[in-house]
């Protein structure tokens, strides 16, 4: 038995120490949001006009963007090569300092380089800067400070506003690398947008995980051929129901001069359930122009059209080609088993 001097381990916390930390915390997203509106603000000025001419530099390069940064920036610099590669801007990151021992060979004549520096006086990116210039390496630079030796030496400069950092000393990068980590995303985007990158184009990138997963597409997924529950419009429900019990999908689909018409489910037997029901053509049973999808859709818009809000829950869909005809069937458990749902 503990003793009465003894804290409790079930004891409530103090709630002052809880509360200091909130107020902390809440002082260092308002500081850091602060520092994302300045830059919002900045780029209907100069560091838009920077923006859009790196977006055409970068978009008529032959090469690949090399993204460099020292210490935090270098950090912000990694995850910015990182995004730019995923979205289809083949880019590297090359670490200044070992830059300087033999990586500067690495980076070919028809890149661009994107070097970051928020005081841009970092030491370590003096050699990089000065191969650029040397061989005539596009340099695209970011700074806080305008009469930078980067912003100086770089082709094009990426003048962030000065902010405050959220640490109370003003030492840690706090608000600074994330207005650099927005600015890189900004770009990322912008080149998006420009290249018209799709979906589908992002999909060749991501093939793993969840990701992957919800840009997979409807026809990589779906049953086809003899698989397909179908039955004509002239149909009566007995064959119908043989078709739904052989082909165990929960559903049939009614076709009609080779286009899909209606579907009757497991649901739609139990709502008509009756002594002559095997008797009743398909056609007093079915939905009609049931809910469908085509082939190349992403499997995500085939689970988000099975389980929308306000819709009757599906299990199963039937994919249709551009004259309405059904070529496949994606079934919820499909979903599942590629991690989609």
């Amino acid at each position: 038995m503990p003793s009465d001097s003894m804290p409790s381990d079930t004891a409530p916390s103090d709630p002052a120490p809880r509360a200091a930390a909130v107020v902390s915390a809440l002082r260092t997203l308002e500081l850091e949001r602060a520092g994302l509106a300045a830059l919002a603000a900045a780029l209907d000025g100069p560091l838009g006009d920077a923006l859009a001419k790196a977006v055409d530099l970068i978009v008529a390069a032959p090469g690949r963007v090399i993204v460099s940064g020292m210490g935090k920036s270098g950090h912000v610099a990694r995850k910015i090569a990182a995004t730019l590669a995923s979205t289809g801007v083949p880019a590297h990151y090359v670490h200044p300092a070992e830059a300087s021992h033999g990586d500067l060979g690495m980076i070919q004549t028809q890149d661009v380089i994107f070097a970051l520096s928020w005081s841009g006086e970092t030491p370590e990116l003096a050699d990089l800067i000065t191969y650029a210039g040397r061989f005539r390496i596009p340099l695209i630079g970011m700074s806080s400070r305008e009469n930078s030796a980067l912003i100086r030496a770089a082709d094009l400069g990426f003048v962030l506003p000065a902010a405050e950092e959220a640490c109370p000393n003003g030492l840690a990068p706090t608000t600074s690398t994330t207005m650099q980590m927005a600015m890189g995303d900004a770009l990322a985007v912008a080149l998006l947008d420009a290249r018209g990158f799709t979906a589908q184009d992002f999909r060749v990138f991501h093939p793993g995980g969840k990701l992957g997963a919800r840009l997979s597409l409807v026809r990589d997924v779906m049953h086809r051929g003899e698989a397909l529950p179908l039955v004509p419009a002239s149909a009566r429900m007995g064959e119908a129901v043989l078709e739904i019990s052989t082909k165990g999908f929960g559903c049939v689909g009614v076709v009609e001069g080779g286009r899909l018409v209606g579907i009757v489910t497991d649901g739609d037997l139990r709502r008509h359930m009756r002594a002559d029901l095997m008797a009743l053509p398909v056609e007093a049973v079915m939905t009609r122009d049931p809910r469908s999808i085509a082939p190349d859709a992403l499997a995500a818009v085939a689970l988000d059209m099975m389980t929308a809000r306000g819709a009757r829950k599906i299990m199963a869909l039937f994919v249709v080609d551009a004259e309405g005809a059904p070529c496949g069937l994606v079934h919820m458990h499909d979903l599942l088993r590629i991690g989609v749902a």
